[in-house]
């Protein structure tokens, strides 16, 4: 009898620990983004992932899902904020709901080249952003840069009177609603996924984005003139599920916390590389004309967009636009 319930005892005990091994399993991380994986932000998701499961083997997995496979980008946020996904990377563009002040990165023409944004990103008014919206249940972990916009159209764009009357798309943002009206032209807000078509289409006659976005989702196909115009940034941040980083064990928190900040330096190093790169193969295309402007063509531009800064400026804030300026002076 005592045999029989000793090693009743001993399975029991057995069963258990088996249980707890199971209850184990590594924490699953879901980043999911819209845009292709050769693009810096889809390398950047592809080397966290492998940094997290190298380093965190057995505690952390990392499931990458590129090119809207899981979510668009008019869902993901709303994924981020149920649980349905625990990291995305959207464009600034999009946060304007959650917080006014990173409306700044909108700004037509605000920054003269990615190295001033890059130097206000790693600012104390540029990382006080990233905490701006924890209140909201959104944790900003880092920026990664895409690139500066350029304009593309089925039309040459040598000054702001020929974006008169053109449909160009946008994301959902207010700043850059009102910079395209500011040339007369006009806005259509629309998904990342559904620019290819609408170019092709005729639904809307031009875009902004940078050299990597146009050459990734061949947008360059189906227009006939890029105007390399630099006129904005379209970079990203890396956000998380604000309960869901809190709750992560420390030792986790901690190692993900390196690695994003490990990442992040590779993603901004190979952003200009590979729009630089794209560009290239754009030209070696021969399927859109490029237009350089002369400067006093992009003093026409500026001079038509820059108003936009004033109607802004008590959301974002004077200070902070001020702080922005004095990045490119560095």
């Amino acid at each position: 009898m005592f045999k029989t319930t000793a090693k009743a005892l001993v399975c029991a005990l057995s069963l258990g620990i088996a249980g707890l091994a199971q209850a184990a399993d590594p924490i699953v991380i879901k980043f999911s983004h819209v845009v292709a994986e050769h693009t810096p932000k889809g390398q950047g998701a592809l080397l966290f992932k492998q940094l997290a499961e190298e380093r965190l083997a057995g505690k952390v997995k990392v499931e990458v899902y590129p090119n809207s496979q899981l979510f668009g980008d008019g869902k993901e946020m709303e994924a981020l904020l149920l649980g349905d996904v625990q990291i995305i990377a959207p464009s600034l563009a999009k946060f304007e709901q959650y917080t006014k002040k990173l409306q700044i990165f909108d700004l037509p023409f605000l920054f003269d080249n990615i190295q001033a944004v890059d130097r206000f990103q790693n600012s104390p008014e540029g990382k006080s952003l990233l905490t701006s919206m924890e209140d909201k249940g959104i944790t900003g972990l880092a920026y990664w840069h895409n690139g500066m916009k350029q304009l593309s159209a089925n039309k040459a764009l040598r000054e702001p009177k020929d974006a008169r009357g053109l449909k160009f798309r946008v994301q959902a943002s207010k700043v850059l609603e009102e910079q395209f009206k500011a040339v007369r032209a006009n806005p259509r807000k629309m998904s990342f996924a559904e620019v290819y078509q609408g170019l092709q289409t005729g639904v809307v006659n031009g875009a902004e984005n940078p050299w990597s976005n146009i050459y990734s989702q061949k947008m360059h196909e189906v227009q006939k003139f890029i105007t390399e115009s630099d006129h904005g940034v379209l970079d990203y941040m890396l956000i998380t599920n604000t309960k869901f980083w809190d709750g992560l064990p420390a030792d986790v928190r901690s190692e993900l916390e390196k690695i994003v900040a490990e990442v992040t330096v590779e993603v901004n190093k190979q952003a200009d590389a590979l729009n630089q790169g794209d560009k290239q193969r754009i030209i070696d295309a021969k399927t859109s004309e490029i237009i350089q402007l002369t400067p006093e063509q992009r003093g026409m531009w500026r001079d038509a967009m820059k108003p936009v800064w004033k109607e802004f400026e008590g959301e974002i804030g004077a200070d902070l636009i001020k702080a922005a300026e004095a990045a490119n002076k560095q």
